[in-house]
């Protein structure tokens, strides 16, 4: 094997280490990310439509409560069915986006719940409006404002604790994740020293044992070589140029002993 081969070899070896180590490590940060994603996207979407269905839903069950006091409808103010209406399209919305949005056990259930008891709010309120009596109403239509707040709170406790649930999860993973890392760290420590110490002697072994041959040989020919060194690129390139300078001499006295 050329020592170029070697090299290509050792510094190839190399190489893979370093992009193991760093292919793992972006592996495992990509996992945390992904964990932390799925803890903030469905779950806090949900906990955000909660909140504004709980605050239109207030807003609206304090005009109907409003209504309650002046019952008639030409003594209503403008703003209170204009308030009513915008916080009945803010419900709404927030209320369809959560049922496209549903990720957990029961979920659906309390969508449904809030759905059908803020079905029957609506209607209550069009009866005040209608018959302009609010007598007879007024417990029923507290009643189904408690309903659906707290069909609203329950999916708001579920997504919470899915929250909580998945954070615990992304903790374990993340220690599991780290005690790999270390271990792969220390693997790849342990390579990297191993390859340290090896590589070198890999590498130059032929060359000591041709630097060695060199050195006796030229002490054989009784060849001094002045320069003490432990290269042995060095060694073999000086001992070349004695052996060829000595080769020289010996040409250049036979040609005069024959002539």
């Amino acid at each position: 094997m050329s020592l170029r081969t070697k090299l290509s070899i050792g510094l190839g070896f190399l190489f893979l280490i370093i992009l193991a180590l760093a292919l793992f490590s972006s592996l495992a940060f990509g996992r945390l990310s992904t964990d932390a994603d799925k803890i903030l996207r469905d779950n806090y979407d949900s906990l955000v439509y909660s909140r504004n269905m709980l605050v239109a839903l207030d807003d609206m069950n304090t005009v109907a409560n409003r209504m309650m006091v002046r019952p008639t409808l030409s003594e209503q103010p403008t703003y209170l069915a204009q308030s009513f209406q915008a916080s009945e399209a803010t419900f709404e919305s927030n209320l369809t986006s959560e049922q496209h949005n549903i990720t957990e056990l029961h979920e659906q259930d309390y969508a449904n719940q809030a759905a059908s008891g803020y079905s029957i709010y609506l209607n209550l309120y069009a009866q005040i409006l209608k018959t302009r009596v609010t007598s007879g109403f007024f417990d029923e239509l507290q009643s189904t404002y408690l309903t659906v707040r707290q069909a609203i709170l329950n999916i708001n406790d579920v997504n919470m604790q899915a929250i909580e649930r998945k954070n615990q999860s992304a903790k374990q993973d993340a220690i599991r994740m780290i005690d790999a890392m270390a271990v792969i760290g220390a693997l790849c420590i342990l390579l990297g020293f191993a390859y340290f110490f090896y590589f070198p002697f890999y590498i130059s072994n032929g060359m000591s044992v041709l630097a060695t041959r060199m050195r006796e040989t030229l002490e054989h020919l009784e060849i001094k070589m002045d320069i003490n060194t432990k290269d042995e690129a060095f060694v073999l390139l000086n001992g070349m140029n004695l052996l060829e300078a000595r080769f020289s001499e010996k040409k250049h006295a036979r040609r005069k002993t024959r002539s």
